[in-house]
């Protein structure tokens, strides 16, 4: 598969188009950046790792039933990937407040959520990203109801898998952003997951293992990116490829 010109480039991430109309090539790049852009930093071999989170997740989150644009590993920092027509919406599942949801309901922080709590909000950089409800979604025809319905519903799905699948693996997974798309009339997870989306604790010392450190100047980022990789793959190697238990 040929890579051609550049169909989008985000902060972090450049989506290409290529030979064939229905895929894009996903190239996690080695940027990081926080607070709107306001900080930024080349974090060597941050994109490589970044990409093996991402296939293992998403092809965790396929085996239980949740349809992903996700099709292959196409190089070290870059997957194959359905071209979907993205929904402007930011899904949140929360499991712990933390981050903005403390600033506008002040609750304490790190206060365990149960149920977990789910937001949505309107994926626009110059408005600040501002929260929304099915309200809005309607009225200004962002998504069909039935979309809204679906996105809740695999959101909760993957909360569900990758909660236990985290935990197997000594993390605790605080919150995460998911984003869907359309692809050929159907709803698509898409973008990505991996620590840049989520917040990720160690369960054993409470030590960061997400983007957080480099929202708070700590240079052990990729280090621990590495270390969630690596606990992902003990897992979800081929002798351990059974599925975890998500039971509620």
């Amino acid at each position: 598969m040929l890579k051609t010109d550049v169909f989008y480039q985000g902060k972090e991430k450049t989506l290409y188009r290529t030979d064939n109309p229905d895929r894009l090539i996903l190239e996690f790049r080695d940027e990081a950046t926080a607070f709107e852009g306001r900080r930024t930093a080349q974090l060597s071999g941050k994109g490589a790792v970044n990409n093996q989170i991402n296939a293992l997740i998403m092809e965790q989150l396929q085996r239980y039933g949740l349809p992903t644009h996700f099709q292959q590993h196409q190089s070290e920092q870059a997957s194959v990937v359905k071209a979907l027509t993205m929904l402007p919406i930011e899904c949140v599942i929360r499991n712990r407040a933390t981050g903005s949801i403390c600033r506008r309901l002040g609750v304490p922080s790190d206060q365990l959520l149960q149920p977990a709590t789910f937001e949505m909000f309107l994926k626009n950089d110059e408005l600040g990203d501002p929260l929304i409800n099915r309200h809005h979604i309607a009225t200004f025809g962002w998504a069909s109801q039935e979309q809204v319905d679906a996105m809740i519903e695999y959101c909760h799905l993957a909360n569900r898998t990758l909660t236990a699948l985290f935990d197997r693996a000594g993390i605790e997974l605080v919150d995460f952003k998911l984003e869907f798309g359309v692809y050929q009339g159907a709803l698509l997870l898409g973008d990505e997951f991996t620590p840049d989306s989520c917040r990720l604790r160690d369960k054993a010392s409470g030590a960061k293992l997400d983007k957080d450190l480099f929202r708070q100047g700590d240079s052990g980022v990729v280090v621990a990116y590495r270390q969630v990789a690596e606990r992902l793959r003990q897992l979800l190697g081929p002798e351990n490829s059974e599925p975890a238990d998500t039971a509620d």
